[in-house]
């Protein structure tokens, strides 16, 4: 939304009256939402309808790709709401609380989106590297402890931002929005100090840090595999399912988010040198919605990636809409355990191979 300054809470001016308020906005913003939104409530569904019905909750990985399409999903139902609120030229109807909870659910998915990446990243990295030593942690009851982790601490993160959202009336358009505030007031400081915080926890937290340890694991995992690649060149064509579905969705969190993010550090940069060039403010609120668009058709993307990338997936979401019962087929393992199965392999290799060059020095 727009950059906003104000000298009072009731009816109040704007600094750069026109702002990123453009009718190309108004009218294919607001497309775009209701087709994530379509596209993203089937998809996300059909995931969680799949995984309950037929992977089942037996696996660490099944268990954190169920929570991230129910992440989606409690977000992708604020999208016609945000779609009304563009498509009359960012007049909001809604209500506060609508405004400060839609504003907080937000940021909510970002945090939980890319840390449950993180903690399928994580899982991965265990599974493949450290396959023995990590089997007493990567159990159901540590994956659910860790959900219930992610779930606390994004709320937490997300509390800020629909602290700081409400709904303001502008004398210049006669209109109200649902939007964060600079206001010229005796707190000023202290509340551009909290946005400074929230802005940055959203660079931190919600995109760098996540990433970093995301590519690490990657580092790690793809140095483990190269080095058994001369004893397991055979069994691995299809074994490493997850590890490419997981990347996919790597790859699209990070094609989603990086234009919004960018935009966004830049509009931090505004605040933090008080720069009030309309012009400038004007690129930033005019390209915001765009890559607003693009960072919410993440919310919609992992189903097409699993559709995509994984076998397994498509296998039972064929079975899904044929409407077969969960048990009408033989059961098969999960990409998971077979995942866990070739670190075994790999690691039992690796021990047999020091044991026969141990054997021979001897002999």
């Amino acid at each position: 939304m727009e950059n906003l300054t104000a000298a009072a809470t009731e009816r109040i001016a704007l600094t750069c009256g026109m702002s990123g308020r453009h009718e190309i906005i108004f009218t294919l913003v607001p497309i775009v939402y209701g087709c994530n939104f379509v596209i993203g409530i089937v998809g996300n569904s059909m995931v969680v309808a799949v995984i309950y019905c037929y992977m089942k909750l037996k696996t660490v990985a099944n268990i954190f790709v169920l929570n991230l399409a129910v992440s989606d999903l409690t977000f992708l139902i604020t999208l016609p709401m945000w779609a009304t609120f563009t498509a009359t030229g960012y007049h909001w109807p809604f209500g506060g609380f609508l405004c400060k909870a839609s504003g907080g659910l937000v940021i909510f998915n970002l945090y939980t989106s890319i840390f449950f990446l993180t903690a399928l990243s994580i899982d991965r990295y265990l599974a493949i590297v450290h396959p023995v030593r990590s089997r007493r942690f990567r159990t159901v009851v540590y994956a659910r402890i860790t959900c219930v982790l992610i779930w606390l601490f994004a709320f937490v993160l997300s509390v800020p931002t629909a602290l700081t959202r409400d709904v303001h009336n502008f004398s210049n358009f006669n209109t109200t929005v649902c939007g964060i505030l600079h206001p010229k007031t005796e707190n000023v400081m202290r509340l551009k100090d909290l946005l400074l915080a929230i802005s940055l926890m959203k660079s931190l937290l919600g995109f760098l840090v996540p990433f970093i340890i995301i590519i690490t694991c990657y580092c790690l995992i793809g140095r483990a595999l190269l080095g058994a690649k001369h004893i397991q060149k055979s069994s691995r064509s299809r074994d490493d399912e997850v590890l490419r579905m997981l990347a996919a969705a790597v790859l699209a969190f990070f094609l989603c988010w990086v234009p919004h993010q960018v935009f966004h550090f830049m509009q931090v940069l505004t605040q933090l040198t008080g720069v009030e060039n309309c012009t400038l403010l004007d690129i930033i609120d005019t390209a915001m919605p765009f890559t607003i668009c693009i960072a919410y058709f993440n919310s919609c993307v992992n189903p097409i990636v699993y559709g995509f990338v994984g076998h397994n997936f498509r296998k039972n979401l064929l079975r899904l809409l044929r409407c077969l019962p969960g048990g009408a087929t033989e059961p098969h393992p999960s990409i998971s355990s077979k995942m866990s199965a070739l670190s075994f392999r790999v690691s039992e290799a690796l021990s047999l191979t020091v044991k026969s060059n141990a054997s021979s020095d001897v002999k």
